[in-house]
């Protein structure tokens, strides 16, 4: 009996605990001034007295024909992006708007493919004098990719232009403001699920300042900034890279990556970075992203890559400088029907390969300077595309010698697909390439692309990627295999083998210097069919942040 007192008193003294806990005053809000972050890294954006800086970047994505023209804006990818675990506010004050004023808050990057960009859930606002439209996405896709439709679309009549808008998260609704009056109220949906934010701001014709922009959440919300997922991912002792160095110290095992999961998916960077001694910017180098506009350029998302790749002691190799596709509308307008018109032209492409490849200098080990230079039918005549009608079918010599003046350390290459295995394809990218090298050119070697889209026609052996080998090796050319992907479509052992055979081909062999898979995780592998719609492939060493069994395989290969 003695004891009851004391245990008494024990829970008496708890429940005071948690009558006092329950009366405790809540954590403060906090709150995060955003102009002073990480914006040096976005296209078109500009730190300056009075705030960030914006102007046009007209970055627009091509398809294959030249046609059509996708808005492509940017984000903050390679800075600051937000955490909150809650509910939220973010307010952004313009000034001096010329013409329009767009801000986009996103919950993940977009994926950017060859042709096409995936647009995520979010909010994109737009000021247009005292008209703002208000554009939800909620990242599904129901139509053609190409012309993301929104859930939400509305104008509205804002009172003051200059008075701040606000994009607010309250339990379910979603809302915006400009300044007190709220001018929109809906469901959430799934905008903002994964509770990340990321910002971008561009025009289409006009320039504007951000004068504030903030970030306010309850203290329990965990509202932070967090920088790039690759900044805290470290190279494995066990990874590809690390084992190929086993057998052959200067050999490199690559990858093509894109800014957007590199720095905002966890998994992937932990994927590529822990495997991966090499990277080929997939899309970020090509014309179309270089240089939306005639004389602009937008080197900042390839010098994000680049900054990564430079942190984690990799190797890059840049893709690509003459091209028949993935070019911007201005260059691909530029005239040839006169000699008067094709020296212009020939002058302008010219300057362009000097400024892209200078710009980079000392910071690729090795550059396409032409890239897929024969027709699209797996023939053996040459794409007449922009550069040959400007400089003939000799336009590979004449690359050649702009890139070697302003860069002559970095190695060349013709980098072309279907020439693989031994035949007429393979037999007019040798000749290509002597014939460029007899005419002052400067090419190291062949990049062999190895896309494997059909098992059943694809298909590379051990015998015909060896010959291959040996022909370019005779002729004293380096080989490269560029951009190694391979269809499930007989299955992951199939898959598995194939990648294996090349890998541990161009392995065993002196005169290839090097392995690229094009892709990291089929999280990112997406294409569009013949009738539209967008379709998820699953042709890379991972799927959904997990090995694959071709992983695996290629592991095997390496003594692994």
């Amino acid at each position: 009996m003695a004891g009851r007192p004391h245990a008494l008193m024990v829970v008496l003294a708890s429940a005071l605990l948690v009558i006092l806990a329950s009366c405790s005053p809540p954590k403060p809000d906090v709150t995060l001034d955003l102009l002073h972050v990480d914006w040096q890294d976005v296209p078109g954006v500009r730190t300056g007295s009075g705030g960030l800086q914006v102007t046009p970047t007209a970055r627009r994505i091509v398809e294959q024909s030249g046609q059509g023209g996708q808005p492509n804006p940017p984000l903050n990818l390679a800075g600051t992006h937000l955490v909150v675990g809650g509910d939220f506010s973010l307010s952004a004050t313009f000034a001096d708007v010329t013409a329009d004023a767009s801000w986009a808050v996103y919950t993940r990057p977009p994926v950017i493919a060859d042709e096409f960009r995936v647009e995520p859930a979010g909010v994109r606002l737009t000021l247009q004098g005292n008209e703002l439209r208000i554009a939800v996405f909620d990242g599904a896709q129901k139509q053609d990719v190409t012309q993301p439709v929104p859930v939400h679309d509305e104008h509205v009549a804002v009172k003051d232009a200059a008075a701040p808008l606000t994009v607010r998260r309250s339990g379910d609704t979603l809302a915006v403001a400009s300044g007190s009056d709220t001018l929109s109220s809906l469901p959430l949906g799934k905008v903002f699920s994964s509770g990340q934010l990321w910002l971008g701001f561009s025009s289409d014709s006009g320039d504007f300042e951000i004068t504030s922009l903030k970030a306010v959440a309850p203290g329990s919300t965990g509202l932070r900034t967090s920088g790039a997922a690759a900044a805290g991912a470290q190279r494995s002792a066990d990874g590809l890279q690390a084992l190929a160095a086993k057998i052959r110290p200067d050999f490199l095992v690559g990858a093509a990556v894109a800014l957007g999961p590199l720095t905002g998916d966890e998994d992937y960077a932990r994927e590529f970075v822990g495997n991966f001694g090499a990277l080929t910017p997939e899309n970020a180098m090509k014309p179309q992203f270089l240089s939306p506009q005639q004389g602009v350029y937008t080197f900042e998302e390839a010098d994000a890559i680049l900054a990564i790749a430079q942190s984690k002691g990799m190797a890059v190799h840049g893709h690509t400088i003459a091209f028949t596709e993935a070019m911007p509308r201005w260059m691909q307008e530029l005239p040839t029907g006169s000699e008067a018109e094709r020296q212009a032209t020939g002058a302008t492409l010219l300057d362009y390969v000097s400024t892209v490849v200078a710009h980079f200098k000392g910071r690729l080990a090795s550059l396409d300077v032409v890239n897929e230079p024969f027709d699209v039918n797996q023939g053996t005549s040459m794409q007449q595309n922009l550069w040959y009608r400007a400089f003939g079918p000799g336009y590979p010599t004449v690359v050649s010698k702009a890139v070697y003046a302003a860069d002559p350390d970095v190695k060349q290459y013709i980098n072309e697909n279907g020439a693989d295995v031994p035949g007429p394809r393979q037999d007019a990218l040798l000749k290509l390439i002597l014939d460029t090298n007899a005419q002052g050119g400067h090419i190291y070697g062949a990049g062999l692309q190895a896309h494997v889209y059909d098992l059943r026609t694809d298909a590379i052996s051990a015998n015909d990627l060896t010959q291959t080998l040996t022909t370019f090796g005779d002729a004293g050319l380096h080989v490269r295999i560029s951009e190694n992907d391979v269809t499930d479509d007989q299955g992951t052992e199939a898959q598995a083998k194939q990648y294996a055979t090349v890998l541990a081909t161009c392995l065993r062999s002196r005169t290839c210097v090097s392995y690229t898979a094009w892709g990291v995780d089929d999280r990112y592998d997406w294409w569009i069919d013949d009738g539209g719609s967008l379709r998820q492939g699953h042709d890379h060493l991972f799927n959904d942040g997990k090995p694959t069994p071709a992983y695996d395989a290629v592991k095997r290969a390496l003594g692994g």
